[in-house]
């Protein structure tokens, strides 16, 4: 069974189109405002579309066209919400948080504890079953905020950054406990982070004012980005432009060297990939066969990791300190970046 969803919602210009099949997990990329959260409310039932329909295994959740005004509310629909926030139920213990939602859906209170004490478990939070929410940390909140989801046996799980809130050594825990708990589920996480979209989904969509931009296996996506935004997410340089039989001709104006991929036919829109380490800078123009020389002028320069990442003109190159010093580089400053042609991807876009 696969969850299917049409929806357009005219108020916010979102019409996204989406499947999933019964035990793949998909991450939502996007800048912020593009219709992420929007996206997820409209699957929870939070959000009343315009128009369209979805369809949860043999379960219809909307059908909103052609005079049929169908609208499952949320608790009906089989979807479980886990956002930045915990949102635990402060008044009651961990274990009431977790039996919640099976008591809710009518099962009895023996039942209920046996299914929370279970997933406590499956999170490894059994041990803070008798503490309230505000004797936990972020990370062991969040922990029983899975655990209470997954209470539910939702059909589908929703996941709004859910590990935006955290510090980085609660994070990584987190993320491997997700890696296990969604295997062979059915699931949707938004998130800006790389690591957890390569480790946690197997596709990847991107949305861009309110319509899918993106979309294929989650790593493709991310190494052979076709927007900006996930060029930029990914750490690529990108260059949109119109392939040529040698590369490709930005729609800037830069005349590309490079070796079009399989497919790529001269003529048509294309787009140049390029790693900001595989950039060089140099004070004057570098030529040689076959590597590209652009002229840029330096906008910021910023530590990154162990290198130095500079900025200019919509391109970034990643350097060492030592050689940033050498050449004395400072914003406003022209300088070249040189690629070799063997270091940029070129593909149909």
């Amino acid at each position: 069974m696969t969850f299917s969803l049409d929806a357009t919602l005219h108020a916010r210009n979102f019409d996204v189109g989406l499947t999933l099949g019964p035990a793949e997990t998909v991450a939502v990329l996007g800048p912020n405002g593009a219709g992420k959260s929007t996206l997820l409310g409209i699957i929870a039932g939070l959000l009343r579309p315009d128009s369209g329909h979805a369809v949860l295994g043999q379960k219809t959740l909307f059908m909103l066209d052609d005079g049929n005004r169908h609208f499952l509310p949320p608790h009906a629909r089989g979807t479980a919400l886990l956002a930045q926030e915990p949102l635990l139920f402060p008044h009651m213990t961990v274990l009431e948080n977790v039996a919640f939602g099976p008591r809710a859906a009518g099962a009895n209170r023996a039942s209920a504890l046996q299914t929370a004490r279970h997933w406590l478990a499956e999170v490894e939070a059994a041990e803070f079953a008798d503490r309230r929410p505000g004797q936990l940390s972020g990370g062991q909140a969040q922990r029983v905020a899975i655990a209470r989801a997954l209470a539910t046996d939702p059909e589908l799980l929703l996941l709004d950054e859910p590990m935006a809130a955290l510090d980085i050594h609660a994070a990584p825990m987190l993320r491997r406990l997700l890696k296990r708990v969604l295997a062979n589920r059915r699931a949707i996480i938004i998130t800006h982070d790389v690591l957890d979209a390569l480790m946690l989904a197997d596709r990847a969509i991107v949305i861009e004012g309110g319509r899918i931009t993106e979309e294929g296996p989650t790593r493709a996506v991310l190494e052979k980005p076709r927007s900006k935004f996930a060029a930029g997410l990914a750490g690529m340089n990108l260059l949109p432009g119109t392939i040529t039989g040698h590369g490709l001709t930005s729609d800037g104006g830069l005349d590309i060297t490079a070796h079009p991929e399989d497919g790529a036919v001269p003529g048509q829109d294309g787009v140049a990939v390029f790693s900001p380490t595989a950039v060089s800078v140099f004070l004057s123009a570098e030529h040689g066969s076959p590597r590209n020389s652009f002229a840029v002028t330096i906008t910021d320069l910023e530590p990154h990791g162990d290198q130095i990442r500079i900025h200019a003109d919509g391109l970034s190159a990643d350097i060492t300190p030592a050689a940033s010093a050498d050449l004395e580089l400072t914003s406003g400053m022209t300088v070249y970046f040189v690629i070799k042609a063997t270091a940029i991807a070129v593909y149909p876009a």
